[in-house]
């Protein structure tokens, strides 16, 4: 969120005091002592008082494909329509272009992965590709714990950084996503993604689902995970657990605007980093001050309609759920 001063200035009033002025300390003093006293200085000089009075400006990151998952473009300010907490605001700024963006890619090295290292790898070459030339990415490496692997640099340098890392031990998933959020807020960049690829379910992490959960609600952070299944498992156990991840993935995603995918291929998992890439070029940028300026710390929900003409299809529309009204 991005957020606005504006200063008015008023000129200070001057009052002239018959026969005398007063000191600092109250007392009179006479005129011509203050006149020919070098360390006499009157009470009132001109000044000039300033009122600051901030407002937010609500950035918002808008997504908006058809059924197929194909970006739907065109799209005006007077064609959408944002509320906040059921009340319709007015939209300040508006985008359609296709800027950079900063990209944390959070990788999953757990030993789970060994077999699949490779092909994500080369998934991510895919992603590379498809993205703006002018994207700035950081690399985040996780196993028993999470570690930065690469900090902010090109695609093609962030990508051979994992040529040189191996897949073992266990998974600290929500280490490694709250370590993605708190790197990616410093990208150069105003937009922000995390491209998280994993094939399982935390057991190693010190942070929580909650923690992360409320990390990513206070950040202007957009979630794309990519889980990779297990294949092969018959165990209702092992099912059980498989589905819970995939659960919490997309909670995740929804809660930012992100979107969660599924794979069990490497051609799967390659078309799914590349329609990521994609998704995150064709993206609408907004902005609205809020009609509710009470800087309270609640939860305000947020809600995007699009007006779309009788011959447009149905659309999918995706943003974040909300932000914290959180004080100056």
């Amino acid at each position: 969120m991005k957020k606005s001063t504006y200063c008015v200035s008023t000129l200070a009033v001057c009052s002239l005091l018959l026969g005398g002025s007063l000191s600092a300390s109250g007392q009179h003093v006479d005129q011509k002592a203050k006149t020919t006293s070098p360390q006499t200085k009157p009470f009132l000089e001109d000044k000039k008082f300033t009122i600051r009075e901030r407002t937010e400006l609500v950035s918002l990151t808008l997504t908006v494909t058809d059924r197929q998952g194909r970006a739907v473009d065109g799209l005006s300010p007077h064609d959408i329509e944002i509320y906040e907490d059921k009340v319709k605001q007015k939209i300040e700024h508006y985008s359609a272009a296709d800027s950079p963006i900063s990209v944390g890619v959070v990788f999953d090295l757990s030993g789970s992965m060994q077999r699949k290292l490779d092909s994500a790898r080369e998934s991510l070459e895919r992603f590379v590709e498809t993205s703006h030339t002018e994207d700035d990415f950081f690399v985040v490496g996780f196993n028993r714990q999470a570690n930065l692997l690469a900090e902010f640099t090109d695609g093609e340098s962030a990508r051979h950084r994992l040529s040189f890392v191996r897949a073992q031990g266990e998974t600290a998933l929500y280490d490694a996503v709250y370590l993605g959020i708190e790197k990616v807020l410093q990208g150069r960049h105003s937009r922000r993604a995390l491209l998280l690829i994993s094939d399982g379910q935390d057991n190693a992490s010190r942070y929580s689902l909650g923690q992360v959960r409320q990390r990513l609600k206070e950040a202007d952070v957009q979630l794309y995970a990519i889980g990779i299944s297990r294949s092969g498992s018959s165990d209702k156990a092992e099912l059980r657990i498989q589905q819970r991840g995939q659960m919490i993935l997309e909670e995740l995603a929804q809660l930012t605007g992100g979107q969660a995918f599924f794979v069990s291929t490497d051609a799967e998992l390659e078309q799914a980093t590349a329609r990521v890439a994609l998704e995150l070029r064709h993206q609408y940028s907004l902005g609205y001050t809020p009609t509710n300026q009470q800087r309270d710390g609640q939860w305000r929900k947020i809600k995007v309609r699009i007006n779309r003409p009788p011959e447009m299809p149905p659309v999918i529309v995706r943003a974040r759920e909300g932000y914290f009204a959180a004080p100056f």
